[in-house]
């Protein structure tokens, strides 16, 4: 049975007015996560190439799922007085916000723990941000996430872009041989179109703090466009985004948020967001 329209439309209200009628930034963070759901897939094994993983008896072995975070993945811990995440890595997943989100802007800190898990033992401790996060979670190659732009979160690599699922969009950017052909943000490189088969930026330069410090990261969204911002710097610009449904590009411009479990230990405070009327003028320039 088709539903009618008109009981689609209060629903999608709901999900922003809470937010537009609010132009002062409002904490994500509460000791009750109660702004927050999560999904876990699985305790990724090394060798893993994206396919269902399979028990002993070679049967597809079932996702964890949506609310049933048992382990304590995502937990809140205090530390001085302040609310901090704690994210411990050991299953791939998300912490992914009840509302979704558009036209904002985002700022948070993060700081690395001191755990890795199979199947990064051996590579830089790995999160991420996933904006603009649709449909339902494990249709990554990791199972573990929904469709959405990631602002990545990793050890040397804070404000990477990577495509998750069928998501895309334009990054101006150039090829860097001394890094086997990495893509790179640079405002001067050539805009490139980001999607299937060419899914990842590098950041423009790397300003995280020595000694495993506090980083503060924001993500400013306005319509199609995006920033990545790593302690005053932005590493990264993103226009155009979009995702592909079939044959077609369609725009991808709100949605909800996600944290990622991704085999490191990770804390973020500080989670705050507020909505904006425009792009702020002094990043105007970096959509030229």
């Amino acid at each position: 049975m088709k539903r009618p329209y008109y009981l689609v439309a209060p629903l999608l209200i709901l999900l922003f007015t809470s937010f537009i009628n609010n132009d002062e930034w409002v904490p994500l963070l509460d000791a009750k996560l109660s702004k927050w759901e999560t999904y876990l897939s699985y305790r990724h094994k090394n060798g893993y190439k994206g396919a269902m993983p399979l028990d002993e008896k070679g049967k597809p072995i079932k996702p964890i799922g949506y609310n049933n975070d048992k382990t304590g993945v995502f937990t809140i811990t205090k530390l001085n007085n302040e609310t901090l995440l704690h994210v411990s890595g050991e299953i791939y997943g998300c912490l992914y916000t009840k509302q979704s989100f558009k036209n904002y802007h985002l700022k948070l800190m993060v700081k690395w723990g001191d755990k890795k898990w199979v199947p990064r033992l051996n590579e830089p401790k790995d999160s991420g941000i996933i904006y603009h996060s649709n449909g339902t979670a494990g249709i990554d190659y990791w199972r573990s996430w929904m469709l959405g732009q990631e602002m990545q979160v990793m050890e040397g690599g804070c404000g990477d872009y990577w495509c998750i699922a069928s998501s895309a969009g334009y990054i101006t950017a150039k090829k860097t041989p001394a890094k086997k052909d990495t893509m790179v943000y640079d405002p001067a490189g050539i805009k490139t179109f980001m999607g299937a088969g060419n899914n990842f930026v590098q950041q423009s330069h790397n300003y995280e703090k020595p000694n495993n410090g506090w980083n503060t990261l924001e993500l400013i969204c306005f319509g199609d466009k995006s920033l990545h911002i790593l302690n005053g710097h932005v590493v990264m610009a993103l226009s155009g985004s979009s995702y592909k449904d079939g044959n077609v590009y369609k725009p991808l411009t709100s949605g909800k948020l996600q944290i990622q479990s991704e085999a490191a230990e990770v804390y973020y405070k500080s989670i705050y967001i507020k909505p904006i009327q425009s792009l702020p003028a002094e990043y105007l320039s970096y959509f030229k």
